[in-house]
């Protein structure tokens, strides 16, 4: 089949396989369409740019931004010098992505497109970079390998993954923990976990080295715990997603089991919300 795809502000058309739109895939792009995921996305950007300079970009390198969201990692990588595409399952979140690269003077070519079916061909990147996003494909073993089949032999494959023992891992188990994920679908932490990366990206046969380092960058909210639990709730998609199919006891709970985890590990003391998130850094090599 045929979807159109944004790409440099136009549009453009893209194959898309049939079984891109079965219910797991609609499932997630309704969950990152459901809400405004910019102000989360500004939360960390100071983290998500101190990511991109670490990978010491060259001047005219082809990147490839897997789930790039609203371009935290994208835009730096572009002012960095580098050929930069982001591709992205919400059409909103490259609209907004677009806007922002804008905004910032940098050029990124756009694309509405699948983790599990990247509409590139094989080893068309030289560096593949993926922040908080391919991990929550429902498939994680295709989209480890469309990772794999886009970047170039020897080139490299980054991601940022939460980790399940981290601030992050906790949030999100307090949303399955009112509302569980369809049967047989992994929870996306297990790309926090080293064995798991390695065991999907091939170690010795795809990949031929990987190095996982854990990391951890603050998420900054100007306001307190209370009112961040409330920009969740309308600005990120799980949240959001979670909230519409719970019951009103299990909306409640979720609600101030999200307060307390942002009360408890508040780092900030004058009335704003800064937490630490930890996430495991993951740099493969492409055999």
């Amino acid at each position: 089949m045929r979807k159109t795809a944004l790409h440099h502000g136009a549009t453009r058309e893209i194959d898309v396989p049939a079984w891109s739109e079965d219910p797991l895939t609609a499932r997630s792009r309704a969950t990152w369409t459901s809400g405004d995921f910019l102000p989360i996305a500004k939360s960390f950007a100071e983290g998500a740019a101190a990511f991109v300079e670490r990978l010491g970009l060259r001047s005219g390198e082809t990147v490839l931004d897997v789930a790039c969201g609203t371009g935290n990692l994208a835009i730096p990588a572009a002012k960095a010098g580098a050929r930069v595409t982001g591709v992205d399952i919400a059409p909103n979140l490259i609209a907004q992505a677009q806007l922002e690269a804008r905004a910032a003077g940098c050029q990124v070519a756009f694309d509405v497109g699948d983790a599990e079916a990247l509409p590139y061909s094989d080893g068309q990147f030289e560096t593949t970079i993926t922040m908080f996003g391919a991990m929550f494909a429902a498939r994680p073993e295709r989209a480890a390998a469309e990772l794999l089949r886009v970047t170039r032999s020897g080139g490299r494959i980054a991601m940022a993954n939460w980790t399940a023992e981290g601030f992050i891992g906790q949030m999100l188990r307090a949303h399955t923990a009112v509302v569980p994920p369809p049967t047989g679908v992994p929870s996306p932490l297990a790309w926090g976990d080293e064995a798991q990366v390695r065991t999907r990206l091939g170690l010795g046969k795809q990949a031929e080295s990987i190095t996982c380092t854990k990391r951890s960058l603050e998420l900054r909210f100007p306001f307190p715990p209370a009112a961040v639990t409330e920009l969740f709730a309308t600005c990120y998609g799980p949240t959001v997603m979670t909230l519409r199919a719970s019951n009103p006891e299990g909306a409640t709970r979720l609600r101030e089991e999200l307060t307390r985890l942002f009360t408890q590990y508040n780092l900030a003391t004058d009335g704003t919300t800064a937490v630490a998130g930890e996430y495991l850094d993951v740099q493969a090599r492409v055999a």
